[in-house]
């Protein structure tokens, strides 16, 4: 049983992680790619807001296909349309094509970012599946440790084309677990009608559900704050703070690091605790170290141990956060999961979409527009925390007896 769980963790962990692979290598190699190709940063930050959108809207249709035709038949075709553009994004010889082949490896990618979610959900419910979901962010979370590091010694060792090279593979990788570890998980009698109908009406039945709505959009809004970090970080980091590339993937994996601990306590607390409760300290923790960090900005408090210190509490108390809610989430929804997971991964990229934009307009080379942004992203995630964690809840994560 454990070395099932644990395989099922890595190959899940993997699969969700090639997407964020694909823009955490990235992100460190953007003013590189901006010389290269003889584009501004508006241009070059367009390849990653392409990807985002592809990604993002994808998934509305890969997750209802999953509860249609079984999820792993929609996994091979998504890590095959990922691994072709991957390959045009590395031959790219302008901005314009690397805008469209990062549109194409969104398309892809969105496949390995709501299956896993609806497979977790297929296996398991209640704290077990949050011990699940707390593993598969475990490896989930390696990414925005090791790839901003990878990427910056490929461009330093290759170039950036390479970093394309390097997501090729770890796609490909994640084909051949899918065939021979992943077992399929939607069995034939729980699959749904194949027409737009019938999906349509799944996300009529979320989105009429408020507690739902309101679990998803804490999720969101707590993705949402790590968007506007990674798309405004690196020139933060590196052009207002000086550090060197390598110096930036380290403080950048700083934050993944304390995401990753606090997320590997959600199962043992929520057994214990019960996950509304861990949802509720983590979303206050978030919101408080967030908060203050905007604060003493907005007071010319401009150092970089401030902002790398309060961004870790802050984002060690989402690592508790974004399980717990997303188990919460689904837990109603067995039949629907890969519906269900789509809905909830397409509103994550939508906010984080729109809260790149208003932060991006206010831009003014200080860390005050980026903290700013990830305030007010907290602060929304613990506005929507009171109603929907007093309404029901599944029996399976009711709070333990006093």
């Amino acid at each position: 049983m454990t070395s099932k769980f644990g395989r099922n963790a890595l190959v899940l962990g993997l699969l969700t992680a090639v997407g964020p692979f694909a823009i955490d290598m990235y992100v460190p190699a953007l003013p590189a790619i901006g010389r290269s190709l003889g584009a501004g940063t508006g241009a070059v930050q367009m390849s990653l807001v392409a990807f985002l959108v592809t990604m993002g809207f994808g998934q509305l249709v890969c997750g209802p296909l999953s509860d249609v035709i079984g999820r792993k038949r929609p996994l091979y075709a998504g890590l095959g349309v990922f691994i072709v553009a991957s390959v045009g994004c590395g031959l790219s010889p302008t901005s314009g094509s690397l805008v469209a082949f990062r549109f194409l490896q969104g398309l892809g990618a969105c496949a390995g970012m709501v299956i896993p979610l609806a497979v977790v959900r297929d296996m398991y419910t209640g704290t077990d599946a949050a011990r699940l979901m707390s593993r598969l962010m475990l490896v989930f979370s390696v990414s925005p440790i090791l790839s901003p590091l990878v990427g910056t010694l490929v461009v330093e060792v290759w170039s950036w084309r390479g970093i394309f090279v390097v997501v090729g593979l770890a796609a490909a990788l994640g084909t051949v677990l899918v065939a021979t570890v992943l077992p399929e998980t939607r069995p034939v009698g729980l699959r749904r009608e194949a027409n737009l109908k019938s999906a349509l009406a799944g996300y009529r039945t979320l989105l009429g559900d408020r507690k739902f709505m309101r679990l998803a959009l804490i999720v969101a809004f707590g993705i949402a704050s790590f968007f506007a970090y990674l798309a405004n970080s690196a020139y933060l980091l590196i052009e207002h703070f000086g550090l060197t590339p390598r110096a930036y993937s380290l403080a950048f994996s700083i934050n993944a690091a304390s995401f990753i601990g606090a997320s590997q306590l959600t199962g043992r607390l929520g057994a214990r605790f019960g996950l509304r409760r861990v949802l509720r300290v983590g979303v206050a923790g978030f919101a408080a170290a967030a908060t203050l960090l905007f604060v003493l900005m907005l007071g010319a408090v401009d150092r970089l141990g401030v902002v790398t210190g309060l961004l870790f509490i802050a984002y060690g108390f989402l690592g508790l956060v974004i399980p717990a809610t997303t188990v919460l989430a689904l837990e109603d929804y067995g039949e629907l999961a890969g519906t269900a997971s789509a809905l909830m991964a397409t509103l994550e990229s939508i906010t984080g979409l729109v809260v790149i934009a208003i932060v991006g307009a206010f831009l003014d080379g200080t860390p005050r527009p980026m903290t700013g942004g990830i305030a007010a992203c907290s602060l929304a995630a613990l506005g929507l925390t009171h109603w929907p964690l007093a309404a029901r809840a599944a029996p399976s994560i009711a709070e333990p007896a006093a």
